[in-house]
């Protein structure tokens, strides 16, 4: 039975301290509950930097993945949060894949009193329990209430 695949969008990899010590361990983590981690840096690793057009074959791999992803695990930390994670989440809105967001930065970054990002990451979440798609921290992720734990599950039972 294959493991349900989770697009891992984050701006992590772009800085040498981030992608050794933070992206390991959402991948570790994500991987844990059972989930096959498509982290993007590591997916696009075969495209050649130094060759014209680099950038557009990169964005091109990134949205065929979201597409062909099960589900998305969103990084929104950053005020605002990065613009490729919010191209990305809003690919995956569009085609309705299951979401799940990612903020421990303590910044308020909102439009809203009901949510603490902009309200337009929110339009993909269910509207009363966007909650329990919504995580503040490693340990969290495997919290048997909350959406992330559910859907592994049952995506796995498939």
């Amino acid at each position: 039975m294959a493991r349900p695949s989770l697009y891992l969008a984050s701006p992590y990899g772009f800085a040498p301290q981030w992608k050794e010590q933070l992206l390991p361990q959402f991948c570790e983590a994500l991987e844990s509950l059972g989930a096959e981690v498509w982290e993007p840096f590591e997916r696009n690793n075969q495209i050649d930097l130094s060759k014209p057009g680099w950038a557009y074959q990169v964005a091109r791999a990134d949205v065929r993945d979201v597409e062909q992803a099960d589900g998305i695990f969103a990084i929104v930390n950053g005020t605002p949060p990065d613009e490729g994670v919010m191209v990305e989440l809003g690919i995956a809105i569009a085609l309705h894949k299951p979401i799940f967001l990612f903020r421990d930065d303590f910044r308020v970054c909102s439009d809203s009193e009901d949510y603490p990002l902009n309200l337009m990451l929110f339009a993909g979440l269910p509207e009363h329990s966007w909650r329990e798609h919504f995580y503040s921290s490693i340990a969290e992720l495997a919290d048997p209430a909350k959406a992330l734990v559910r859907w592994l599950s049952s995506a796995a039972a498939r």
